[in-house]
């Protein structure tokens, strides 16, 4: 049995099939094997724009750096090396990187003396 959108204006195609499940509308491969929902390159307009936020963290101070359009293995590297830079710990989460502590001025100048164009976000 396959169910189809058809009817529906603007959407199109197979979105339930009894042998493959659920599929994507955009490849129509099944979600598993689906290749267009893949991690690449996040959006981004090149910028890196360093905030400071508190904000759900329980009170801890976190700087985050957001807009780069780096592939996730070379944000990683750079997460690390700011890291190190710091002193401090960090990680990368859904193509931002986050630093602990308020480090935005100094992640702002090193970012710039690496080449990237970056901005102090937020207040």
């Amino acid at each position: 049995m396959v169910k189809s959108t058809k009817g529906l204006a603007g959407l199109g195609g197979l979105v339930y099939s009894t042998e493959t499940g659920r599929t994507c509308p955009q490849c129509r491969a099944a979600v598993a094997a689906c290749v267009c929902a893949e991690p690449g390159i996040p959006e981004g307009d090149g910028i890196a724009r360093v905030r400071r936020e508190t904000k759900g963290r329980g009170g801890k101070t976190v700087t985050t750096v957001s807009g780069l359009a780096l592939a996730p293995d070379q944000l990683k590297a750079l997460a690390k090396e700011l890291k190190a830079r710091c002193g401090c710990g960090g990680g990368v989460k859904e193509g931002v990187i986050e630093i602990q502590g308020d480090k935005a001025d100094f992640i702002c100048q090193w970012l710039a003396g690496q080449g990237y164009q970056a901005k102090r976000a937020g207040g």
